[in-house]
């Protein structure tokens, strides 16, 4: 009898996502991490103060936690991280590193380099600061 490994008999099990232009993952759950684990790395690379930063990593956090709490299961890391499939969360993470290095590159959290037009951040006859808006 042939023993069949997780990513191995999960790859067996699963032939289609059922989302077109999906395709199953052989081994979603390492590269998973992987993923979650790259965009911290460039997240790092961004000012502490920055709000994404702030926001992305601790997102990033929750579902790397969530991914190590499912121990390898599949179905469990589905549940948990609470996104689909796996492979939808696979293309999430891919997403938001993808962007994450965009705000590196952008350099998001730097002042303006000009000033705003008077009335530019004025809606409906209120001021809109970045502290104000919600």
């Amino acid at each position: 009898m042939f023993r069949l490994t997780r990513p191995l008999f999960y790859a067996a099990r699963k032939t289609t996502t059922g989302i077109t232009g999906l395709k199953v993952h052989h081994d979603p759950i390492p590269a998973l991490k992987q993923t979650y684990d790259s965009t911290l790395q460039i997240l790092s690379a961004i000012p502490q103060s920055s709000v994404y930063r702030q926001g992305a990593e601790a997102l990033t956090l929750h579902k790397l936690k969530a991914l190590e709490k499912a121990n390898g299961d599949i179905a469990a890391a589905e549940k948990e991280l609470d996104e689909g499939q796996i492979e939808e969360s696979l293309e999430i993470a891919q997403d938001e590193l993808s962007l994450a290095n965009k705000m590196l590159q952008w350099k998001a959290w730097e002042p303006l380099e000009e000033k705003p037009q008077p009335g530019q951040w004025q809606y409906f006859g209120k001021e809109t600061t970045a502290s104000t808006a919600s």
